[in-house]
């Protein structure tokens, strides 16, 4: 799991240079249409996409990740943003990391812990308020014999292994998908198979 530890996500980030930030993901974008706002964490924010777009719709964020490197590029990003001020940013390891207060929204994008995914996912979990939502988007686990994409198994999951971290006494899921989406970026266009879960906290 080296590969997913601080110092190689500052070495990635660092070669991204300053890039602009890609918009943000369309499974957030479209749950979050469907949601009151309130509190949200956004566990790995990246360059701050989807962080400052639940902020644009009202919601008060916390944002965290590993990397200076990327932070730098989410306040690039986030500089002259009417709902900047809605974002708290956090340099922070989630493995370790533990919050202060619980939230109504608590999502994460392709994050690759140095830790197992499904620990992970147990962890953001816990941090959801009662009532509030779990949004879960992972890279789909690629199935033997296929090469459909190129993350390694660290990185990968898949809806059913996810949904079954969720106990139903506990949580209502209401969507458990595995969808491909194309993506155009570097001159060049690709497929993404996914994993999107999102669960609702029952009270």
């Amino acid at each position: 799991m080296h590969e997913f530890e601080r110092d190689a996500w500052e070495q990635r980030w660092r070669a991204r240079g300053t890039a602009t930030a890609p918009p943000p993901n369309p499974y957030l974008t479209a749950a979050a249409d469907d949601l009151t706002p309130g509190t949200a964490l956004d566990a790995g924010c990246g360059a701050g996409s989807e962080a400052l777009h639940l902020a644009g719709a009202g919601w008060q964020v916390t944002a965290v990740d590993l990397a200076a490197e990327a932070l730098a590029l989410a306040a690039q990003n986030a500089a002259g943003h009417p709902a900047a001020d809605r974002v708290e940013w956090i340099r922070a390891d989630l493995a370790s990391w533990e919050p202060a207060a619980r939230f109504d929204l608590v999502t994460t994008h392709y994050a690759h812990p140095a830790m197992p995914h499904a620990e992970f996912y147990d962890r953001l979990a816990t941090w959801v308020a009662p009532g509030g939502t779990l949004l879960i988007v992972g890279h789909l686990a690629e199935p033997p014999g296929q090469g459909h994409h190129h993350h390694p198994a660290a990185a990968s999951t898949t809806a059913a292994a996810v949904t079954a971290r969720l106990d139903e006494a506990e949580w209502a899921v209401t969507t458990a998908a595995e969808p491909v989406r194309s993506v155009t970026g570097g001159g060049r266009s690709m497929e993404l198979h996914d994993v999107v879960v999102r669960a609702v906290k029952r009270r």
